[in-house]
């Protein structure tokens, strides 16, 4: 007897535009099991899941979930039914608590008309709790750093005691930290007797983690087996058929002069709290500088300062000598920034708009495409398709709306929109998350392109790897502080990093200025 808690069995997508999402797909899910389902972006993945969680309708095959035939035709019938999804791009209400979140739909009530607010938080304790899952109950969604936002979305999804829990590049927004709290979490839920279906692109966690697996590629299911003598590198060349470079990268010899200078800067959010302690950093031409540190420790107010995007209390930030705290977004991009930021969906892109649109909106402006208001189509479509045929993205056309590309292919967006707009610094904040192998390898060579060619270029990543992978130096931030500086990041091990992450350890005033 079959042990298998899904069957999916020839399922074709193909949506209104004719792209082919998935063609013929079978896979089965045991009960009780871990499952990771990979591919590059594109694959089909986050499509099959939507098929089976009833917010894409399909065109052909079936569904078996308990031995009998299923098709859910909205995500409330799956939830009912006991499977539950976290999405990719987060799906909370931004301006509602964590609490206000969690319960949606089940909400209990005071009386028959109004919520008990406090019954809600304790739900939300409760269940964060029990899952191990830390989250701050009465704070509002907008307030929290993406990696707390997408502890929510996850906490969410289990405090609905779903039997099969799709999760959708769950780590994506997670330092090492909360992953291996992630994986105690899932480790416990199989054995509760739940099955969770896991995609993902990082290969380490698949063979961490998972029983089985499912390789997509092209549309279509290439293999579903047991892990086994699975390795990285077997699971890698099942993906993209070609060898992936994993190997660091030697510092190049020719780092040039100061262009990104922060000085003594200095930050404090609406609740009051310090978020930026009197930062001093420098990034300098050739070369690569990271940031390490668990989300939500003033990365991203220090980078939405040297973007125009805030104001500080105090200190300064010069691109190339000249300050910028006072320019409007623009100007500072004129003076030869470019950010990718780590939010692509919130700051990175405009969803309802085409790629073409969103790869232009820094630029369009200017005479080579704008006469007096004017706009050169023609020349839009011409450029917009010569930079998707150079950084790979996957799309029918480029007028097609960004929003209805996978999360790898809209990051390649911001990516070819910020490489391209001539900059002298580049800030890239977490510029893989949530993207597979191939376009990680496609990121990182241009990053290292740019270093290449005399760029400065400030990295900001969750992922030590790829922060230790790419920089020739490495800061440390920690409760709006930087607590170390290492000068050479080819010396420096992950574990070396973890102690100054957490606040264990500081330097004596630690900076990430240029030595005199």
């Amino acid at each position: 007897m079959s042990n298998n808690i899904l069957d999916i069995k020839e399922i074709f997508k193909v949506y209104p535009d004719g792209v082919i999402a998935n063609r013929n797909v079978s896979m089965d899910v045991q009960e009780n099991s871990i499952h990771a389902l990979v591919g590059e972006n594109g694959a089909g993945k986050s499509t099959l899941m939507k098929v089976l969680f009833g917010i894409t309708p399909y065109q052909g095959g079936s569904i078996e979930y308990k031995g009998s035939e299923v098709k859910f035709s909205n995500p409330r019938e799956a939830i009912a039914a006991g499977i539950g999804m976290v999405h990719q791009h987060l799906m909370l209400a931004p301006d509602l608590t964590v609490a206000e979140n969690l319960i949606l739909g089940m909400e209990p009530l005071r009386g028959k008309l109004f919520l008990d607010a406090d019954e809600a938080v304790r739900i939300c304790r409760e269940a964060s709790e029990k899952y191990g899952l830390a989250v701050p109950a009465e704070k509002k969604i907008r307030d929290l750093p993406i990696g707390v936002r997408q502890r929510v979305e996850i906490l969410k999804a289990l405090a609905r005691n779903a039997e099969v829990l799709i999760l959708d590049e769950p780590t994506a927004v997670l330092t090492p930290q909360e992953t291996d709290v992630l994986f105690k979490t899932l480790d416990g839920l199989k054995a509760a007797g739940k099955t969770i279906i896991f995609i993902t692109h990082k290969l380490s966690e698949v063979t961490r983690v998972a029983d089985r697996i499912t390789v997509m590629r092209d549309a279509q299911a290439i293999i579903t087996r047991d892990m086994d003598d699975l390795d990285e590198v077997k699971i890698a060349s099942l993906m993209v058929g070609r060898k992936i470079n994993t190997e660091r990268i030697p510092a190049p010899v020719k780092i040039g002069s100061v262009k990104l200078s922060v000085r003594d800067l200095k930050y404090t959010n609406s609740d009051g709290v310090e978020a930026l302690k009197g930062i001093d950093l420098d990034v300098r031409s050739g070369e690569i500088l990271g940031l390490a540190g668990v989300e939500g420790n003033g990365q991203t107010e220090l980078v939405e300062i040297i973007a125009g995007l805030m104001a500080p209390d105090s200190g300064s930030v010069t691109i190339d000598g000249t300050s910028v705290l006072s320019l409007t977004p623009r100007q500072i991009r004129e003076a030869g920034l470019a950010h990718i930021p780590e939010d692509r969906m919130e700051n990175g892109v405009a969803e309802v708009a085409s790629v073409e649109e969103n790869l232009i909106v820094d630029r369009y402006y200017k005479p080579e495409y704008n006469t007096r208001g004017r706009l050169y189509w023609k020349l839009i479509t011409e450029k917009s398709k010569e930079l998707i045929k150079k950084f790979n993205i996957l799309t029918k056309s480029s007028k097609t709306n960004v929003g209805s590309l996978s999360g790898g292919n809209i990051q390649k967006v911001v990516v070819a929109r910020e490489l391209t707009s001539n900059p002298g610094v580049i800030i890239a904040a977490q510029p893989t998350r949530g993207v597979d192998i191939g376009s990680e390898e496609l990121i990182h060579n241009l990053l290292k392109q740019a270093r290449d060619e005399g760029k400065a270029v400030f990295l900001i990543s969750a992922d030590l790897d790829e922060v230790l992978k790419l920089s020739n130096r490495v800061v440390v931030f920690y409760d709006g502080e930087i607590t170390a500086h290492f000068k050479d990041a080819s010396k420096v091990e992950d574990v070396d990093l973890g102690p100054y992450m957490l606040g264990i350890k500081k330097e004596d005033a630690a900076s990430g200025k240029m030595d005199s």
